[in-house]
């Protein structure tokens, strides 16, 4: 069982790398050294799927962490 759960939160971390470098680049540090960080965007599309897949890969991680921790 333990081992399952090892594979199971590799495939996970990975998916999860994958996802976060999908994600657009250019609201971050950007904004804070006078860039275009006051404009309020909402996702759409493709984007809005990768931010709510990234939430769903971060639970799922940490729900596979903490199984790891409990099962013996």
């Amino acid at each position: 069982m333990k081992n399952i759960l090892y594979i199971v939160q590799i495939i996970v971390s990975v998916l999860l790398v994958v996802v976060i470098l999908l994600q657009q680049r250019g609201s971050g540090l950007g904004a804070g050294f006078g860039g275009d960080g006051s404009v309020y965007r909402t996702k759409r599309g493709a984007e809005k799927i990768i931010f709510r897949l990234t939430i769903v890969l971060a639970v799922l991680f940490l729900a596979t962490a903490l199984a790891n921790i409990f099962v013996e």
